[in-house]
């Protein structure tokens, strides 16, 4: 039986729905998903298989115009997407135009691998709308796919991971066929713990923090995992902790359910805050934090 496999990258402007067609493909919450703008900050690895192929998909950040060290090194992860794709998704939604970033958009326009442009949330969207932002599309982009989908409502989401399997390369896989992320545990607590506060907290504060897992310890039944939310500013950290401590408690019971449905296991957490200034600006830090600077 041939084999296929190969990366496929998914890129397109905040707020898209990258994440959410990601969890949609892998099956599980991989991504962290809101409503605010450069949610996803790292690149994240969602492997998929079957028993003649694996589709390595990677989510990256929404494509901004850098103002900090911190967005310079999200934009590194969504250039490094371009380089390693066998194919690529470029997800718009419904009256959008173009990228933040006009060089990635000549980017996609020369692309010599197989680009699918996904066209989301048609669920809000009438059909004569619909129809206008495809001719749009192809007349822009006259050499790529365009897709209409769903993410969210999960509406034609299987059609377009057939079509990439049509359009791997046959190659052994490049993962073990049980993983299903390149990322550590870690990285997915210190994300879900991210999540909530994105949720729950409003302005610079979601984007002013950082969260590292600093003990994550399992037993058979319970994993234990102690985690500090880092702020650049004391004002800032005054705002996680909340009136005696209610909203830090908030963050820890939403995050504490969610992983306990990732991991399949009780889970004890233990959230603290401290201050570490302007490390959205400290190359060092971002290199510590896991992103390239």
């Amino acid at each position: 039986m041939l084999h296929k496999a190969g990366f496929v990258n998914i890129i397109g402007n905040p707020n898209v729905g990258k994440s959410t067609l990601m969890n949609a493909f892998v099956g599980e919450k991989l991504s962290i998903i809101t409503s605010k703008a450069q949610t996803t900050r790292h690149r994240i690895l969602g492997i998929v298989n079957g028993d003649d192929f694996q589709v390595v998909l990677s989510d990256t950040p929404g494509i901004i115009k850098p103002a900090y060290e911190l967005q310079s090194s999200m934009m590194g992860f969504v250039k490094s997407a371009f380089e390693d794709a066998d194919v690529l998704l470029y997800m718009v939604e419904i009256g959008e135009k173009a990228l933040k970033d006009e060089s990635f958009f000549d980017k996609i326009r020369g692309s010599k691998i197989p680009v699918l442009l996904l066209l989301n949330k048609i669920d809000t969207s009438e059909q004569e709308i619909l129809e206008e932002q495809i001719q749009y599309w192809q007349e822009q982009l006259p050499s790529v796919e365009i897709h209409a989908i769903s993410a969210l409502q999960n509406f034609n989401v299987k059609g377009v991971f057939e079509r990439i399997i049509e359009l791997l390369p046959e190659a052994p896989p490049y993962y073990p066929k049980d993983q299903l992320t390149d990322k550590p545990e870690r990285f997915f607590v210190n994300e879900t713990i991210r999540e909530k506060i994105l949720i729950h907290y409003k302005k610079e504060i979601p984007y002013s923090v950082e969260i590292e897992t600093e003990e994550f310890v399992e037993d058979e039944d319970i994993i234990r995992m102690r985690a500090v939310i880092m702020v650049e500013r004391d004002s800032q950290k005054g705002i996680i902790i909340g009136h005696k401590g209610s909203a830090l408690k908030r963050v820890g019971v939403e995050a504490r359910k969610d992983l306990e449905k990732f991991f399949g296991k009780q889970v004890h957490i233990e959230l603290y805050v401290k201050v570490n200034k302007n490390w959205r600006s400290d190359a060092r830090q971002l290199k510590r934090f896991g992103y390239n600077s």
